[in-house]
């Protein structure tokens, strides 16, 4: 019987290639540690034709961002007839469209912050909700672009409407929301276990946060009742399941229980693409439940299809 040959796509060309190319390198090592044949693919823009005289039986997406978690890769690959893991086209899109995925989050009885979306170029001079709030690019990962207005700013961030901004032309400004941050993977339709992520000596878990060494620390399980943390496993799954993710997706949230212990619970987003290294935190919540990280990426691989 021949070996399965899978496609590890990495890389691309968004803002998140760095970490993109990191995901994309631990999977497809630890994929061949399982018996794979595995063919890393740094992504361009020919990627449907190497695809095409490639033919995987499997391509494995480790991309994060535009392109690559935004329902277009997907779609060729629905176009070309390879199985692929993680979502589909259209959870995809929809999640990483913060706004609209929000607009089904709430609607599927889910806690969301008020926010509004503005387009950059004609951001108000005056704050356009009270601080402290949140302004955000529509569609990106990563932290990218993300500033927090302060109570004490007189004026909104004027970097949203500069020359340098390079996160698109619609932004969301969102409530901040006070407290700890909790996020959630699902895997098929089973919620994983819930950890806290500690920024070290950032003020949120921002991309360094995210991806310098030492700076985050995760705790899992996280220090919750148990009541609070059944809340984010159920959240978790209610938002897969609404948006329409498969595979594999993880929500996070903000809790704040400076109050009560019950608190205030707000669902933030759903990552259809989170970091897949081996100390990524949808991997760390598999290892938690019980799967190495090579059993992991063979569930994935093995889950994977079309029209998803």
């Amino acid at each position: 019987m021949s070996r399965k040959h899978v496609a590890v796509l990495m890389g691309g060309f968004s803002s998140e290639r760095p970490v993109s190319l990191s995901s994309g390198k631990a999977c497809a090592e630890a994929l061949e540690a399982e018996g794979f044949d595995v063919t890393r693919i740094d992504v361009t823009r020919d990627v449907s034709e190497k695809l095409a005289a490639l033919k995987p039986d499997v391509v494995f997406n480790a991309l994060h961002g535009p392109f690559g978690e935004d329902g277009t890769i997907q779609g060729i690959l629905e176009y070309l007839e390879i199985p692929y893991t993680h979502s589909g086209v259209l959870a995809s899109a929809l999640a990483m469209d913060k706004d609209k995925a929000k607009l089904v989050a709430a609607a599927a009885g889910i806690p969301v912050a008020e926010s509004q979306v503005v387009n950059r170029f004609a951001f108000p001079s005056t704050h356009p909700m009270t601080p402290p709030y949140v302004v955000k690019p529509v569609r990106e990962g990563s932290s990218f672009g993300v500033v927090i207005v302060t109570e004490d700013q007189a004026h909104p961030p004027q970097i949203v409407s500069s020359p340098e901004w390079r996160y698109g032309e619609e932004v969301i400004v969102e409530r901040y929301i006070y407290g700890r941050e909790l996020t959630c993977g699902v895997m098929g339709e089973t919620p994983l276990g819930v950890t806290e992520v500690v920024p070290q000596g950032h003020n949120f878990y921002d991309y360094d946060s995210k991806y310098a060494a030492g700076g985050s620390k995760h705790v899992i399980p996280a220090k919750i009742s148990p009541n609070i943390y059944q809340k984010i496993q159920t959240l978790s799954l209610r938002a897969h399941q609404a948006i329409g993710c498969r595979g594999v997706s993880r929500s996070d949230f903000r809790y704040d229980d400076r109050f009560s212990e019950d608190g205030e619970i707000i669902w933030l987003e759903v990552n259809t693409q989170p970091g897949m290294t081996p100390t990524s935190l949808v991997p760390e919540m598999a290892g938690h439940a019980g799967y190495s990280f090579g059993q992991f990426l063979r569930w994935m691989v093995e889950d994977a299809s079309c029209l998803r």
